[in-house]
């Protein structure tokens, strides 16, 4: 498909083909999914307990996590994410006429990293207990 809506009209087939597959996989579903429901069972029924191996589940099922967990998660996508953005400043440092520029833009993004960093020790976030 060429010329100037080549590429929408690609576009469209691509979302009609994946129209087709969801509705084409719903109705295999139906059809060849089993017929009863779940209402024919009370809670007390194996139906509704947690299948883990085989094994019957022991204990409750509420459990604490710790939230520093969370937030050592949180810091280390935030800052690989924001480390991303070194490669395009590397490969535009090396441009004729932009190094002074990027090496600004950069000190600026760098000590903005920097003071994320100093605040979350300094609220002892990134102590380990």
């Amino acid at each position: 498909m060429s010329g100037y809506l080549g590429g929408y009209a690609t576009l469209g087939l691509l979302l009609l083909l994946g129209a087709g597959v969801f509705v084409a996989a719903f109705t295999a579903n139906r059809l060849l999914g089993p017929r009863r429901s779940a209402e024919w069972a009370d809670a007390t029924s194996p139906k509704y307990e947690t299948y883990e191996c085989g094994l019957d589940p022991v204990g409750g099922d509420w459990a604490q996590a710790q939230i520093r967990y969370y937030v050592y998660a949180y810091l280390y996508a935030l800052f690989a994410v924001e480390s991303v953005f070194l490669f395009p400043w590397a490969v535009v440092f090396d441009t004729p006429g932009y190094g002074g520029a990027t090496v600004v833009e950069m000190a600026i993004f760098v000590a903005v990293l920097f003071l994320g960093i100093l605040y979350a020790w300094r609220k002892n976030i990134l102590r380990w207990t």
